[in-house]
């Protein structure tokens, strides 16, 4: 238990270095064109020392907003829900391109019955109507990966509710708070490092390991090599599955940024009271006129 405390202490007190380090020293993890600087980028992608820059850079900025300036928190909250809902709304259109597709494969294989689809100006692009068929799923996993935080900020997820509705503005920020610490932020870490593997383990060999050590993926980067997957379900089918991988990897990316928001946002509204509800929100109405007139007090 000691030795496990004293790591803890030991990877906080580094992480200044680390975050240093990586800055001096891009060429070490981002030119992919070499091996070795690919292998240190998909290490340190799923690493503690990673895991505890994040975290001490968070609990900087917290600790700057709290005792310093709350604007502080408050910029990153408007600045990182901009993000959030910057990426939802523009990524949203998948749906509408997915229906769109959807409707031009079932005119051309039941009325015109052809057996491809071409798309595109200059040089189309071409592929069995299966391959367009297949690839819709990417359009709905785009709309659930990267409109996921969106719709969190819109308050669009359903939320089983047993005693928040109940309980005081105070409480019930006090309440997120602790989600967001206890809940989102940890269920998001632990997906996120098992996203991160299984994504390069689809794009490179020899498979980066979890629970490899630096030294021993450094010595597999002399037999590293591109291995995209390119294999689909079925002979002519979609053929870029590694896209959902990578779709994964930022899913756990942005839910994590607004786990951050999240908690600040609540700890400011804790503290301003409850005519802070709701404060900086960009929220759609809809053309509500008492809405937009309601989010322009704000």
């Amino acid at each position: 238990m000691i030795d496990f405390i004293l790591w803890i202490l030991q990877s906080f007190a580094l992480a200044p270095y680390h975050l240093v380090m990586a800055i001096i020293n891009p060429g070490a993890w981002l030119d992919w064109s070499n091996p070795e600087s690919l292998m240190r980028f998909i290490y340190y992608g799923g690493s503690s020392e990673l895991f505890f820059v994040i975290f001490t850079t968070f609990i900087v900025i917290t600790a700057l907003g709290v005792g310093w300036k709350r604007s502080i928190l408050w910029n990153g909250v408007i600045g990182l829900e901009a993000i959030a809902n910057f990426i939802g709304r523009v990524f949203a259109w998948a749906g509408l391109i997915m229906v769109i597709q959807q409707i031009v494969i079932v005119f051309s294989q039941r009325i015109f019955a052809q057996a491809s689809l071409t798309f595109g100006f200059g040089t189309p692009i071409e592929f069995d109507i299966s391959w367009w068929a297949e690839e819709l799923k990417l359009y709905n996993a785009m709309v659930v990966c990267l409109c996921v935080t969106y719709t969190f900020v819109q308050g669009g997820h359903v939320r089983v509710d047993l005693v928040y509705s109940a309980v005081s503005h105070r409480t019930k920020r006090i309440i997120d708070m602790v989600g967001s610490l206890i809940f989102m932020m940890p269920a998001i870490v632990l997906t996120y490092m098992y996203a991160w593997f299984f994504m390069w383990r689809h794009l490179v060999v020899p498979n980066p390991s979890a629970s490899g050590t630096l030294e021993r993926m450094i010595m597999q980067s002399r037999a590293l090599r591109w291995n995209v997957e390119t294999t689909g379900f079925s002979p002519n089918g979609f053929s870029a599955y590694f896209l959902f991988k990578v779709l994964l990897v930022l899913f756990c990316v942005l839910v994590f940024l607004q786990a951050i928001a999240f908690f600040w946002r609540s700890y400011l509204e804790w503290l301003e009271g409850e005519e802070s509800a709701g404060k900086y929100l960009d929220k759609d109405t809809l053309g509500d006129p008492e809405a937009e007139l309601a989010a322009a007090i704000h």
